[in-house]
């Protein structure tokens, strides 16, 4: 059995904040037994290469309307500093089709902008950067009840992260995909979050 899971890239995306993410998705090294790892499709607006935040270069596998969510499992959308510009506004139509076909959908940093300016988080819980500046930047914008002050929130299908929790952001699309054990996750992220030599051994035992 295989996720397939969309990574929506464009230029100027804040590549570090989904790498946790992805290299466990593509790799599978932990994934519960049984399972191949994922397919990472890369989605872009046009098919030219774009470049990350970190000077990355990528060139998307699909464009955006040639998406299908009949046959995704996830779609991911990485933070940066234009998600208030029109040019998003095909991928955010996406989301919102995944988050009605009970796909999930997760939104890290600049990328959770986008949503709330297309409407889908206004009666989600959800979180961001600050929701001070989430509401000075997104007018439009009246999910504040549902606002929670966590590093990362799941509601659902959808996931929201602040962009200084891409470990936390990555534990729970991993739990939401359901492709690592718990106890594998539970060693997995205190490992990285700790540092502490205990959790690599734990993580090694999870997956003997």
């Amino acid at each position: 059995m295989e996720n397939t899971v969309y990574l929506y890239v464009f230029d100027s995306m804040s590549d570090w904040e989904i790498g946790y993410l992805t290299a466990e998705l593509n790799s599978g090294r932990y994934f519960r037994k049984g399972l191949a790892p994922a397919q990472i499709v890369t989605v872009g607006i046009e098919k030219a290469p774009v470049t990350t935040m970190g000077g990355l270069k990528i060139t998307p596998d699909m464009k955006v309307d040639e998406c299908s969510i009949t046959s995704v499992d996830a779609l991911i959308l990485p933070g940066g500093n234009t998600w208030t510009e029109a040019i998003h506004r095909p991928i955010l139509e996406v989301a919102e089709m995944c988050l009605q076909e009970g796909i999930v959908v997760g939104a890290i940093c600049g990328a959770s902008i986008g949503l709330a300016q297309a409407g889908l988080l206004d009666s989600r819980w959800h979180t961001s950067n600050d929701l001070a500046y989430l509401k000075m930047i997104c007018q439009s914008y009246t999910g504040e009840k549902y606002y929670k002050l966590e590093s990362a929130v799941t509601d659902g299908k959808l996931i929201t992260a602040s962009g200084v929790a891409p470990l936390e952001f990555s534990v729970h699309v991993l739990r939401a995909l359901d492709v690592f054990s718990p106890e594998t996750l539970d060693a997995w992220y205190h490992l990285n979050k700790t540092h502490e030599p205990q959790y690599y051994y734990e993580l090694m035992n999870s997956v003997q």
